[in-house]
């Protein structure tokens, strides 16, 4: 077994070359002369062993050390051992940043390693989407070359990273960036798209303010009209009047919540809704056509010429609170926004697309520029008719919501209204 060098060994070493030399010395003379070719040799061992230890180091190419001999092989081996031992470090490192990376990877964030100066070490797959970087190819530079925005170069100058900084790219997403100190002068940069969550926030504050203004004005008639019964007497004509308004101000309130009820429902429910449920649209169909001529008067007295195509046995799987409300929407989309006398064809028909339901009226359209938000809570084409019609804007987003619950789609053409609510065929 091969023992580590030593004084003693060392020692043994020289006595070994020296021990022969005094030996000759002695009985033949000549002692200083035979010490120093002891010496001599000696050194030549040990200038010839550095001089293999040197082209194995530089120049060869194998784990292998040559062959020693005494202490030498003692050296050889040790130096062998430590080559084994950091090559196995360096496989336990290669690991560890493979992990690493394939771990950043996979983080919802793009990450960023950047020294204290600002030029880049690493990114993920994530940086390389969000933030356009590519790779390799971006290795060492500057990061401030690739984010030209002067926020950022104001946050990464400053250094100050207590809090996050929020910034719209070119791309048009918007991305936190929060930046934290990762090792000795490295910064780990943490990129998260934040767009989803300011368009949903922006929809809230929309969607509040939507409400706000669509109950405080009901409201503000009915408090007007309360403290004028309250402060004087009125004829029992203008009291009639008043007494009518303040009804169709209540239910216009009374809608207005509960489509909104119904409109938190179906976005409530599950996405994938069970679809063990057999809908009987037919019959469906023909409580709406009783409701419509019984009500006829309450549509401002606009008379419509409406006629129902319906195939009688076609039935569907899916949600029948949900398929009702989407299609009485529709139904009634057309008649309170179409002029009186106006014609209007309700189909419900087999294609070959699926089940397919189908509106078509002749009146004067929609505006195509129009078409892509009339699904978006409170849009409204023409708000000055929404009020006179009694519309909210809810509607078609009760459908849209609905629609996508049932795999289904809507198509509404421009300046011919037209319909179409595919479902599944069950």
């Amino acid at each position: 077994m091969l023992k580590r060098l030593s004084w003693k060994r060392l020692a043994l070493e020289l006595i070994f070359f020296c021990l022969p030399a005094l030996l000759i010395g002695i009985f033949v003379g000549y002692l200083p002369w035979c010490l120093l070719i002891s010496v001599l040799t000696a050194l030549t061992w040990n200038f010839y062993n550095q001089l293999r230890l040197s082209d194995w180091l530089w120049l060869e190419r194998s784990m292998t050390p040559p062959r020693g001999y005494g202490n030498w092989e003692s050296l050889f081996y040790g130096l062998h051992q430590m080559q084994l031992r950091n090559r196995k470090r360096r496989r336990e490192l290669a690991l560890l940043i493979k992990r690493f990376r394939s771990g950043a990877g996979s983080l919802p964030d793009a990450v960023v390693i950047i020294t204290v100066d600002g030029h880049i070490l690493w990114c993920n797959q994530l940086a390389q989407q969000l933030l356009e970087f590519r790779w390799p190819e971006d290795n060492g530079q500057h990061i401030l070359n690739l984010l030209r925005y002067p926020e950022f170069n104001d946050y990464i100058s400053q250094q100050e990273f207590l809090w996050p900084l929020t910034l719209q790219l070119n791309n048009s997403h918007h991305v936190e960036f929060r930046v934290m100190p990762y090792s000795a002068g490295q910064w780990l940069l943490v990129a998260r798209d934040v767009t989803q969550m300011i368009q949903l926030e922006s929809t809230r504050r929309i969607f509040f303010a939507n409400v706000n203004h669509e109950l405080r004005t009901p409201l503000t008639v009915l408090q007007g009209y309360l403290e004028m019964m309250h402060d004087q007497p009125l004829e029992r004509a203008i009291q009639n009047k008043i007494l009518v308004t303040m009804q169709e101000q209540t239910k216009r309130m009374d809608v207005l919540v509960k489509q909104l009820l119904m409109l938190s429902r179906i976005e409530a429910a599950p996405t994938t809704i069970n679809m063990n449920e057999v809908v009987d649209i037919p019959i469906i169909l023909q409580e709406l056509q009783h409701e419509i001529a019984a009500i006829k008067t309450a549509t401002n007295n606009r008379h419509h010429q409406i006629t129902f195509h319906v195939d009688p046995q076609l039935k569907i799987l899916g949600n029948k609170d949900q398929l009702s409300s989407a299609i009485s929407n529709l139904v009634y989309n057309a008649i309170n926004h179409t002029p009186a006398g106006t014609k209007i064809e309700i189909h419900w028909q087999l294609t070959s697309q699926g089940a397919q339901f189908q509106i078509n009226d002749n009146g004067r359209g929609i505006a195509a520029e129009h078409l892509p938000r009339l699904t978006e809570r409170f849009y409204r084409v023409d708000d000055a008719r929404s009020r006179e019609t009694g519309g909210n804007g809810l509607g078609l987003a009760i459908v849209k919501h609905t629609l996508n619950h049932h795999d289904s789609y809507l198509d509404i053409l421009a300046l011919a209204r037209i319909s179409p609510l595919f479902c599944p065929n069950g």
